[in-house]
C-alpha cells in the first residue's frame, strides 16, 4: 500500500506540529500533495481511469481551498508550506 500509517506519521511529523497533528492545515496540505503525486503517476499509466481522474480533481480542489485559507489567515505559514512542498503559487 502506498500510504500506510507509518508514512502518514512521517508526513505529519515533518509538516505538522507533532506526529499526531492531523488537523493543522499544513499537515493536511502535505498529505494531499503526497496523494496527488501518487494519483498523478497512476493517471499517466492509466489514461482512461475516469474515477481516479475525478478523485484527483476533487483532491486538488481541497488542497487549493486549504491553501487559500492559510493565505487569508497567516501569510507566513502559507509561504513556508508552499516553499517546503515546492508548489507553484
Amino acid at each position: 500500500m502506498y500510504l500506510d500509517s507509518a508514512k502518514k506519521t512521517e508526513i505529519f511529523g515533518t509538516y505538522g506540529k507533532s506526529n499526531t497533528d492531523t488537523g493543522s492545515a499544513e499537515s493536511q496540505v502535505a498529505l494531499f500533495s503526497y496523494r496527488i503525486s501518487h494519483l498523478t503517476e497512476h493517471m499517466k499509466r492509466n489514461r482512461k481511469d475516469h474515477t481516479t481522474e475525478r478523485a484527483l480533481v476533487k483532491l486538488v480542489g481541497k488542497r487549493r481551498a486549504l491553501l487559500r485559507y492559510l493565505k487569508d489567515r497567516d501569510i507566513n505559514r502559507y509561504r513556508a508550506i508552499v516553499k517546503s512542498l515546492g508548489l507553484r503559487k
